[in-house]
């Protein structure tokens, strides 16, 4: 195997001739920096320093961040002879990823775990996601972290996509205005947001080698539009390349994707960085303006050096590249010489967690106002997760945390007196099972990174739960499921299980046969379903995955502390099969391929290629346009009081359309609403949707009896679809729908406007 031995200086510079006079960054220039730069020098600073795996062996650069922050995910090259520091990226999004302890250090480097991306959407709260960016950032600011690996946001596809707990929303809408606010949140503590994945990483199976084909059309109004409403909208530092092909070419090799759509129709102005191992030609990456490849390997350091030497690469390319790491370095805190304290407030940062979590939990159900719970104080507490609570997913979403507080805790702090019979049960056997999962990862080149299996559940016997009914108020059962990087979730994960099913049945008819109500609680972080049984509890609440508060706040949700005003940032089908992505979508084929690994590619449906046949038409547009029932639509979400919607009017001056409806609580307590703006566009020669969410608000906590007029905005050339035959956005002429929901299928106000046509061209590329 070829090899290339790189040599370093005492000054630290690439052996060339070091000179006192060389500029430094930060007094000279940047062009004056770069040109002083040695070809060598260029090639190690585009690639990192590399990282930890079980195969870095002769691939690694030597370095690694860990002499900076142990645990960070990676970092750039160091050049001290022209003044250039090394800088520090570490992962996200639910939190700040590095390692908690650290060697010959009795102190501990824990970190917040928030909540995780589906609750966040699901609060449609952008001020709230944003407040919550804020306190993550300070924590990446105070352990001396330059750039944060996060928010990631593609769209939920399909609900089997195992990284869909890390993403928003099957709409572009919901997703990029939460990932602009998650950003501008954090980059108020002059750090960095890398945002993820770009494009199309909407599967975990082959995620390094598969093929998603894709129109163009698709691409533009569902894939991309969240990625340029976050770059337009709040200015992130740099965007992190997918892992997955795009209609045959690595996405971090496609020049159209990264310089001629991000840079040069959306103005992108930052840095672009590939995923850990993402690509497999650096000299082509150089090329696309895909600027840093991460974590970095020797190979790739060649790459370079071969394809400036033979003509392949531009040295120009690489310069553009090398001025964009440059310009990052200069915005890092680790370049302004930032006392980073390593403490920063994580009392503070865990009430922001118990907090905001409250928002984005969704109430699915609730009969006879069994919710919030009143006068039961004496509860029965069913399930393995109510024992041990999932704060939120595996792999770099994974943070590590000081502790979770589990629902039993949780209902214990407040106040409920907790029937302990079960407690050592449930202790016993959820270790005893997760030792079994645990065993079955050994081996596992990756094993901390991958999910553990959730025990089987645990199916009390009739007299225990005898017992239970005799001895307490009411009874809660937690479902819980977890999911993270490398594999996808399963059919079998989408269902209740049958041990799961028995439980809640015989549970749920004990107690209703003493006159006593079941609540369902499930800690998950994506759609399972729920159609064949939400009939039988008296209450569901879809609590998501809370962060470490998340015992906590879903008892401040039970006990009414807070009416729930959480809403769907996605679809939950009566079906798995209903969705029209999953004719073409892995159904649980154990194809792990981890970072440099390439599997070899045998043509294999949905997993070497993966072909987005039902177009446009993801989510609610596909349920909408076929007229089909779901279990819970787009949108949804119940409250402990009532709303009504008044007074709906739309004014459109050629360049923005404004919408305005007024909102009031009709009920008895106080909560919040939001409200939903959908359109429905003229008759036209594209095949157009039912109707598109186009924007939303929420209102501030409205007492009984009080009312808020809410204004939503949005530029009348939002309104286009994507015209492939002229390569335009086109807006017809003619008169709009602007429908005004709490949620898409419960419209509770309309209001037309007249639009002129508009036609705006773009480049014809992403073929």
């Amino acid at each position: 195997m070829k090899k290339t031995i790189i040599m370093i200086c005492a000054a630290g510079a690439v052996l060339c001739g070091c000179s006192q006079k060389d500029p430094q960054l930060g007094k000279a220039s940047v062009d004056k920096v770069v040109k002083a730069m040695t070809l060598e020098e260029k090639a190690m600073l585009v690639i990192g320093t590399g990282m930890q795996t079980p195969d870095n062996g002769a691939n690694a650069v030597v370095g690694n961040s860990a002499d900076l922050v142990p645990g960070a995910a990676g970092s750039t090259r160091a050049i001290p002879r022209l003044g250039i520091p090394a800088i520090v990226l570490a992962d996200g999004p639910a939190g700040l990823r590095i390692n908690p302890t650290r060697e010959g250090d009795d102190a501990t480097y824990y970190c917040t775990h928030f909540p995780i991306g589906t609750l966040l959407a699901s609060t449609w709260n952008q001020e709230l996601v944003e407040s919550v960016g804020e306190s993550m950032g300070e924590e990446v600011h105070e352990y001396g972290v330059d750039v944060y690996l996060a928010p990631a946001m593609n769209i939920h596809r399909n609900p089997l996509n195992g990284r869909n707990f890390e993403y928003y929303s099957e709409d572009p809408v919901v997703a990029g205005k939460t990932a602009a606010a998650y950003v501008r949140g954090v980059q108020k503590n002059d750090v960095g947001t890398s945002v993820k994945h770009f494009a199309y990483n909407n599967q975990e199976t082959n995620r390094t080698a598969n093929d998603a084909r894709i129109s163009p059309r698709a691409q533009r109004e569902i894939y991309l539009k969240g990625f340029e409403i976050v770059v337009k909208e709040s200015d992130p530092w740099t965007i992190m390349t997918s892992y997955n092909k795009l209609n045959g070419t690595y996405t971090s090799q496609r020049r159209d994707l990264v310089t001629t759509v991000l840079r040069d129709e959306w103005g992108f102005k930052g840095t672009v960085m590939t995923d850990w191992y993402g690509g497999d030609d650096a000299a082509a990456q150089m090329h696309a303006g895909n600027d840093m490849i991460q974590p970095g390997r020797q190979s790739q350091y060649e790459q370079i050096i071969d394809g400036v030497k033979n003509g392949t690469l531009d040295e120009a390319d690489l310069d553009v590249c090398v001025k964009r790491i440059l310009n990052l370095v200069l915005r890092s805190p680790r370049f302004k010489g930032y006392a980073f304290t390593n403490k920063p407030d994580l009392t503070a940062h865990a009430a922001v967690t118990r907090q905001s979590a409250l928002e984005g939990m969704v109430l699915l159900e609730n009969k006879n106002a069994t919710l919030p719970i009143k006068d039961a104080k004496k509860v029965a507490l069913f399930g393995c997760t109510s024992y041990d609570f999932i704060a939120g997913g595996t792999g770099s979403g994974n943070v590590n945390r000081a502790y979770t507080v589990s629902l039993l805790d949780g209902l214990k702090n407040g106040g409920f007196n907790v029937d302990e019979s079960f407690k050592d049960i449930y202790t016993k056997y959820i270790a005893d099972e997760t030792a079994k999962a645990l065993k079955a990862n050994e081996g596992d080149p990756l094993a901390a990174f991958l999910p553990v299996a959730r025990p089987t559940e645990y199916i009390p016997s009739s007299a225990q739960i005898a017992s239970a009914v005799r001895n307490n108020d009411i009874a809660i059962i937690t479902y819980g499921r977890n999911s993270g990087e490398f594999l996808d979730r399963t059919p079998s994960d989408f269902e209740l299980s049958a041990q799961e099913k028995t439980l809640l049945k015989n549970v749920s008819d004990a107690f209703h046969r003493a006159g006593k109500k079941v609540i369902v609680v499930l800690n998950v972080g994506g759609v399972i379903e729920t159609a064949s049984w939400k009939n039988i509890p008296d209450a569901i609440l879809l609590a998501w995955q809370a962060g470490q508060e998340g015992g906590n706040s879903v008892t401040d949700i039970l006990t009414g502390k807070q009416s729930p005003s959480g809403k769907l940032s996605m679809t939950f089908p009566v079906n798995l099969m209903d969705h029209a992505s999953s004719a073409n979508f892995p159904m649980g084929g154990d194809t792990k391929v981890y970072f440099t690994e390439r599997r070899v590619d045998t043509g294999e449906k949905d997993v070497d290629y993966t072909n987005y046949e039902e177009g446009i038409y993801v989510g609610y547009r596909w349920f909408d346009k076929q007229n089909m029932a779901v279990s819970y639509p787009f949108g949804y979400g119940l409250s402990y009081t009532t709303f009504g919607y008044s007074d709906p009017k739309v004014s459109n001056d050629g360049t923005t359309i404004t919408a305005n409806v007024t909102v009031k609580n009709t009920g008895s307590v106080a909560g919040k609403e939001v409200v939903e703006l959908y359109v429905t566009a003229p008759a036209s020669s594209l095949d157009k949707p039912v109707k598109e969410l186009k924007a939303y608000a929420k209102t501030k906590a409205l007492e009984p009896g009080e009312e808020q007029t809410l204004t939503m905005t949005f530029a009348t050339a939002d309104l286009a679809s994507f015209d492939e035959s002229k390569s335009a956005w086109v807006v017809d002429a003619g008169t709009y729908k602007f429908l005004f929901g709490a949620s898409s299928r419960d419209i509770r106000g309309e209001a037309t406007a007249e639009v002129a046509a508009q036609e705006t061209k773009v480049n014809d590329v992403l073929k």
